[in-house]
């Protein structure tokens, strides 16, 4: 299985600007669940901390396998959400790795 982590800052003015681009974001990563090929888990969390150096939203999603991760990227329902959340982050980190047996 493998593990995909992605974590991400808005762009947003204020807090109740930055609250609504948090909640689009997890909608829409939300709205691949049952929806992709191999996507065994999908969970998006939105930060309650709010000290400045925290990212705003984090993904953790497990695939199946490293091909179906490979896959997962350049999917329909992926790529629509990608496109829907254009401009609304302004920076993203990411770790893949190998979820141990």
């Amino acid at each position: 299985m493998i593990r995909h982590i992605v974590m991400w800052k808005v762009a947003a003015g204020s807090g109740a600007e930055r609250q609504a681009a948090c909640e689009l974001v997890k909608r829409q990563f939300e709205s691949l669940a049952d929806r992709v090929p191999g996507l065994l888990h999908i969970e998006v969390g939105v930060d309650i901390s709010h000290i400045d150096y925290a990212a705003d939203v984090v993904l953790l999603s497990d695939f199946e396998s490293a091909s179906a991760l490979r896959a997962y990227a350049d999917h329909p329902a992926h790529t629509a959400v990608r496109d829907a959340l254009e401009g609304v982050r302004i920076w993203r980190q990411q770790v893949d790795y190998a979820v141990p047996d």
